[in-house]
């Protein structure tokens, strides 16, 4: 049972959280919620200012924590919008990271269709971009099919290798270990040598996450919360994580070729409450349950 705890608690390490620029403004300050250097992505949403990612970037690095903005394809107009957004990024923020993603709209605004295309013009590199996520998809995109995903990523290993950078995949947020263990294996197989940050759904009620889960179109392990939401008198619970990061972090110990690496939080149900229950269960803060999973202590 300990060595259980201690790997639940060694695979929460480090962990990221995200932020939209409309949810940044209800924060007054990062610095009373986060610890230090802790990693906060910045969306871009389709329709919005890159401008406003960049104008929270700044509030981060200000607040003392680590701003990852992402750059989403479809989203930009241009080589040159994309050269002035990632030079404000680096010069105003000082970012030498970003995550870069294909976007949530069908059709492109401007050049770029795919996350790759924007890899491509060596915009981020000229402006001392170092370390690059891409996106991950544990259980499939209802854009893409299996066969895309999987030449996009093999594109992306070898991209990595030739020009030298640190690049790692985000996935999307999934509610079961298996299918993300599964996937794991295979792309492992497939020749993926980056890591991943897995996405985790932070504490909401099941109303909540089901909302989310229907508009990111997530694959199998959505039976399981539309499951839990037939019954109308749980919609409003409180459902947590454990069991999903008690299995990926069994997953990490046991396998030590495992290229799971940090858990990244959608703080679906609150900001503070993601960061509160992610802090804790780095700490160790939680008990485990007869039944499996875990319950985070009660401060």
């Amino acid at each position: 049972m300990t060595d259980l705890k201690d790997a639940i608690a060694a695979a929460g390490q480090h962990w990221s959280i995200e932020v939209t620029p409309p949810g940044a403004t209800k924060i007054d300050s990062f610095a009373e919620i986060l610890a230090p250097d802790t990693t906060v992505n910045v969306t871009f949403l389709p329709g919005t200012d890159p401008m406003d990612t960049v104008d929270v970037a700044v509030r981060l690095r200000d607040d003392g924590m680590n701003p990852v903005p992402h750059i989403a394809a479809r989203s930009v107009q241009s080589r040159d919008q994309l050269g002035s957004i990632v030079k404000e990024m680096a010069s105003r923020a000082n970012i030498d990271e970003v995550l870069v993603i294909g976007g949530g709209v069908d059709n492109p605004v401007g050049d770029f269709a795919s996350s790759m295309e924007i890899l491509e013009t060596g915009v981020l590199q000229e402006n001392g971009i170092s370390r690059i996520g891409v996106s991950g998809h544990p259980e499939g995109s209802p854009d893409i099919n299996d066969d895309q995903l999987a030449e996009a990523l093999e594109w992306k290993n070898d991209f990595a290798r030739r020009e030298g950078l640190e690049l790692y995949i985000e996935t999307q947020f999934c509610f079961e270990a298996d299918p993300v263990i599964a996937w794991e294996n295979r792309i492992r197989a497939r020749g993926n040598d980056l890591p991943i940050r897995i996405g985790i759904p932070g504490p909401a009620t099941i109303k909540t996450l089901l909302r989310f889960a229907q508009i990111s179109g997530i694959g199998p392990s959505m039976r399981m919360i539309t499951k839990q939401a037939r019954n109308v008198t749980r919609l409003l619970t409180v459902q947590s994580p454990h069991t999903l990061i008690t299995g990926l972090a069994e997953a990490m110990a046991n396998d030590p070729e495992s290229r799971l690496s940090h858990f990244h939080y959608y703080p679906f149900g609150g900001f503070a409450r993601t960061e509160k229950w992610a802090t804790a269960v780095a700490a160790g803060d939680f008990d485990l349950l007869p039944k499996g999973g875990f319950s985070v202590k009660e401060n």
